[in-house]
């Protein structure tokens, strides 16, 4: 992993090139102070402060020059208004001038400079941008965002052939190993007994890739019980009701929710946040074969209701149906998923915003307020009641997908809320899991979405 620890570190006070902050509004009296070798140099660029501009001023030696970034508010850094210039700006270390603090802007300036190479070398390669910051005690917690931020975009970038089920659980006993949590994994003949649904969706992949529900442990039993799940669906070709290849073509980041999970757990035992963590990552993938689930097929959810198969491109409610069962045999007594659920979800909002269900107002406002603070914006979407006709069979207690199209992402909601007790507060993600274009510090790929919010919420909380 990228060392994010090298790349933030407390100011020392001695030698790093400044960067000056400028807005737009303050660049007329900013520059009018600036010597005429600096006014020259700037108005060769045609510099004007815009958000994500930058100029390299030169001073009076060779070596001598600083830089000059333009951001929307010096008062309220965003976490990407340095992101531009971390990616630009040669190895070294750097300052920000104007008695100013990086705050959430430093995560952004970690982030620039992760890259993804399992498969390619980088273009370029390049030193450490190193920035100071008085901030000490804020260093280990942006580092810590940003290293779960790196893990769910690396997670999701990696192909499903090398990201199966096998990997997800190997990624989740070494991270049990680095915390001493527990783990314990059900695959085979106890998947099948005691978690049909889970089972039913992967039973049709090679052995290699075999489905099973993989559960972490953390914390003190005495603390409040919280569940983190997340849908680990490796590879989704949609089974028997086949995607078409357009579809299928970025269905390696169908594991998106548990990337999600794996990271959101990764963060509140860092922070050592007072809860008794269960994480549940229930995965599979969804292939095609002889033995695969059909449409039309009955089967038995792990709390007993029968769930007749509509589609067998709506399995990743399927598996978390019979995690969050178990979430709530267990004691849980907060429950929050991730999933890439509902292609719905991204027509009605895009892919910058995450589609969030709660069956709790206190919850839904905590992660509402968190995101907004945390730049990491989500949008509550309604668990409309009157919708849960669209799931009712003829011949079982519900169907897994309605069938006309309206209202993707409630339907799906409101699936997975028939597994959660009413009096559990519960909060679903149905998040997009991935950048389809590049912006500064967050390249086209795979993407940490309501992460933030997420963690931001139950730090609140729970304090650490």
């Amino acid at each position: 992993m990228t060392r994010f620890s090298d790349m933030l570190v407390a100011d020392s006070s001695q030698g790093a090139r400044a960067i000056s902050l400028v807005t737009g509004a303050t660049f007329d009296s900013w520059i009018a102070n600036q010597s005429p070798r600096a006014r020259a140099a700037i108005g060769a660029a045609k510099f004007t402060a815009k958000p994500g501009e930058m100029v390299i001023v030169s001073g009076d030696k060779a070596e001598d020059w600083n830089v000059v970034l333009g951001v929307a508010d010096v008062d309220a850094l965003t976490p990407w208004c340095l992101a531009s210039a971390a990616e630009r700006l040669p190895e070294g270390s750097y300052r920000l001038s104007n008695d100013v603090s990086p705050g959430q802007a430093a995560l952004g300036w970690l982030l620039a400079q992760h890259q993804f190479t399992r498969y390619k070398k980088p273009e370029t390669v390049t030193g450490a941008r190193v920035l100071l910051t008085p901030q000490i005690a804020a260093i280990p917690e942006i580092v810590a965002q940003a290293e779960a931020t790196a893990i769910v975009r690396d997670l999701v970038n990696t192909p499903a052939a090398d990201m199966g089920p096998e990997a997800l659980e190997a990624e989740a006993a070494s991270m049990a190993k680095l915390f001493g949590a527990s783990i314990n994994v059900t695959k085979g003949d106890a998947l099948a007994q005691n978690y049909q649904l889970i089972h039913a969706v992967g039973r049709a992949a090679h052995a290699t890739h075999a489905a099973r529900l993989i559960e972490l442990e953390w914390g003190n039993p005495k603390h409040p019980r919280i569940a983190i799940i997340g849908k680990g669906v490796s590879f989704d070709t949609g089974g028997l009701n086949l995607k078409t290849g357009n579809y299928m073509r970025l269905m390696k980041k169908d594991m998106g929710g548990a990337a999600h999970a794996l990271a959101l757990a990764r963060l509140i035992m860092t922070a050592r946040l007072k809860v008794r963590l269960h994480l549940l990552v229930p995965t599979a993938e969804n292939a095609i074969g002889g033995n695969a689930f059909r449409p039309g097929d009955v089967l038995i959810a792990r709390n007993g209701m029968s769930v007749e198969i509509d589609n067998t491109d709506a399995e990743g409610r399927l598996v978390l149906a019979d995690a969050m069962t178990k979430a709530s045999e267990d004691g849980a007594t907060l429950m929050i998923d991730f999933a890439t659920l509902t292609g719905a979800a991204r027509v009605a909002l895009g892919p910058d915003l995450p589609a969030m269900f709660a069956n709790d107002d206190a919850l839904a406002a905590d992660l509402l307020a968190a995101g907004t603070a945390q730049h990491d914006p989500i949008w509550r979407m309604p668990l409309w009641a009157g919708y849960n006709d669209m799931l009712k069979s003829d011949i079982a207690d519900v169907v897994n997908s309605a069938e006309s199209g309206f209202a993707g992402p409630i339907t799906a909601a409101l699936f997975l809320q028939k597994f959660v007790p009413a009096d559990t507060p519960w909060a679903h993600f149905d998040t997009f899991a991935w950048r389809p274009s590049a912006k500064p510090g967050r390249p086209k790929g795979g993407e940490a979405l309501g992460l933030c919010a997420a963690y931001a919420a139950l730090k609140s909380r729970y304090g650490a």
